[in-house]
């Protein structure tokens, strides 16, 4: 039991962290440029996404930015509008793969990430990235704790990453007139990206809580690092799209 529970929680916490690294990291901050990072930053998140998800940046931000370009119509990389939202929830990772690895969508959506050197030697190589996460919690852990807390973090990420394109386009609050929507529950397991509503409002905020009860626990994070010098928010304020801003609702899906 001591064994399982260790496992958890230590797969919990990785979650945590990647989690953390796609939100602030790989979607406010390159995918919309809310945020710009010091090059140590900048060094620390990259390395810390390839060791916990073999994510490609660049891959990454194209299929977020076609999401965005074309949100919920048959261009939308991930739309329960088409697809519905149990389909998306349960084949997610497969609509991702199909769209991160077009390499025409890179080419219009990413061609502001062009791969460096590291990329080419490191970064570029998912598997090897994976592995010697796995590797790392193994080693300090012990090989049950390690290879346990490694499917624990595996299973927990591509569910939340799946709910916030599946659940936070079909359940929850509308209080902007868009098709997302917010859901706090969704915002604590995903470091904030439950409040996709607000997001879909206000893409370039760095913020994505816009009520006083609201919490963003990846604004949490923001915060230090602009107070480290670490990171710079590029909007202070709230601003929201001109088609979001005349249009406040309260409906509920």
């Amino acid at each position: 039991m001591t064994t399982v529970l260790l496992a958890l929680a230590v797969g919990i916490g990785v979650t945590t962290l990647a989690n953390i690294c796609t939100t602030v990291y790989l979607h406010r901050g390159l995918s919309h440029r809310a945020i710009t990072f010091s090059r140590p930053a900048h060094a620390a998140f990259k390395t810390l996404l390839w060791l916990s998800t073999g994510i490609k940046v660049r891959e990454w931000v194209a299929v977020h930015r076609k999401h965005h370009a074309h949100t919920d119509t048959a261009e939308d990389p991930h739309s329960p509008a088409i697809s519905g939202w149990f389909n998306v929830q349960m084949k997610n990772l497969v609509m991702y793969r199909r769209a991160a690895h077009d390499e025409a969508n890179i080419d219009k959506y990413a061609k502001d990430l062009a791969p460096t050197a590291w990329d080419r030697l490191l970064f570029d190589r998912s598997w090897l990235g994976l592995l010697i996460g796995t590797a790392f919690l193994v080693v300090v852990f012990g090989w049950q704790v390690g290879l346990l807390a490694a499917f624990v973090h595996v299973n927990y990420y591509l569910a939340a990453s799946a709910a916030v394109n599946a659940i936070g386009h079909h359940f929850g609050r509308r209080p902007y007139d868009n098709s997302a929507t917010n859901l706090q529950w969704l915002a604590f397991i995903t470091a904030g990206e439950g409040f996709h509503n607000n997001h879909h409002a206000a893409p370039t905020s760095a913020k994505f809580a816009h009520r006083w009860y609201q919490i963003d626990p990846g604004w949490f994070v923001i915060k230090p690092l602009t107070w480290f010098r670490l990171a710079k928010v590029r909007l202070n304020e709230l601003r929201l799209a001109p088609s979001q801003a005349a249009k406040p609702t309260a409906n509920a899906a």
